[in-house]
């Protein structure tokens, strides 16, 4: 983090920001925008899982499943590799899997009515 804090450009506690990093953001935010895909993330955050365990997870289908996975990894958001017959997949990114904690805690704070902290 502290490689973050003394990059050239950055004042106060906020980097600057170009188009280039911010549409890469909202690429990655838009691709969380689905809760079958946003759940998908959360599972693979704890590590590799193959589509079939996958899909007893979540309320989808398994070629709904395997259709979300595509488009994440399409984004660059998931990696696979065969184990076998079996298609394994993980998470790209210890700061995707952070996004995706983060966005569900904001949304535990929102659901229990939890004040909202700083």
């Amino acid at each position: 983090m502290c490689a973050h804090k003394n990059m050239a450009g950055a004042s106060g506690s906020h980097q600057q920001v170009d188009g280039e990093r911010l549409g890469i953001a909202a690429d990655v935010l838009g691709h969380l925008a689905d809760p079958t895909r946003l759940h998908l993330l959360h599972l693979l955050s704890d590590g590799e899982q193959d589509v079939s365990t996958l899909t007893a997870q979540v309320p989808a289908s398994r070629s709904s499943v395997s259709q979300h996975l595509g488009r994440l990894r399409l984004a660059g958001l998931v990696q696979a590799r065969r184990d076998g017959r079996r298609m394994l997949y993980r998470i790209t990114s210890d700061h995707l899997a952070g996004l995706v904690e983060e966005a569900l805690g904001y949304a535990d704070h929102a659901v229990l009515g939890i004040p909202h902290h700083r």
